[in-house]
């Protein structure tokens, strides 16, 4: 067991695939809370997300013995992927509202990165109080666009990532986005919030 700890989770998958079921079990004890924390984060209901965890590890297990991965590198991507594939069959089982799409005119490339920010004990208090309404205000969200937020600010994928991981042009992903923020925006003024960190 303990080679096994030294191998990546793409080299776990391989042997697994190639008949170690310890490799399964150490892949899926490194990879379950990042997977369940997306799953919750989308879906909002822990009974729900427990559902569509075991049906992702189903499916990944499934996919994994039919030899349906390879090592591209990016086992946890493809992880998501699965995931985020079951999250909306679950969505389209529950009749879930329409969900509108951006159009290939948005184009959010120049939304900017990380700045690192000198933070004193005020400031810190203030950033953290603003997080937490902003967390509020995203489970308010549509699924699509709460996905692609949490994608991008809370797991810190590219825009290009999160396109690979929901099956989805850059294009809709930066129009979620956009429709995100937009959406942000207008609870946070109806609430008379201001969403800034110092």
């Amino acid at each position: 067991m303990e080679y096994l700890k030294k191998l990546t989770d793409e080299e776990l998958a391989l042997a697994y695939i190639d008949g170690d079921n310890k490799a399964f079990d150490l892949l899926l004890s490194r990879t379950q809370t990042k997977l369940f924390t997306y799953i919750m984060f989308v879906v909002r209901d822990h009974e729900v997300a427990n559902d569509i965890f075991q049906e992702t590890f189903v499916k990944v297990i499934t996919k994994l013995q039919q030899h349906k991965y390879t090592n591209s590198g990016k086992f946890g991507a493809w992880l998501v992927r699965i995931a985020h594939n079951v999250i909306m069959d679950w969505y389209r089982e529950q009749k879930s509202e329409k969900i509108v799409e951006a159009n290939e005119e948005n184009d959010l490339s120049n939304l900017g990165g990380n700045e690192v920010l000198d933070l004193n004990v005020e400031n810190q208090f203030v950033n953290e109080q603003v997080l937490r309404d902003v967390r509020k205000m995203m489970n308010m969200l549509p699924p699509t666009q709460r996905e692609v937020v949490f994608m991008r600010f809370y797991q810190e994928m590219s825009f290009k990532e999160i396109a690979e991981a929901t099956g989805v042009s850059i294009n809709t992903s930066l129009g979620r986005m956009r429709y995100a923020i937009l959406n942000l925006r207008r609870m946070a003024k109806e609430h008379n919030m201001v969403l800034q960190l110092d």
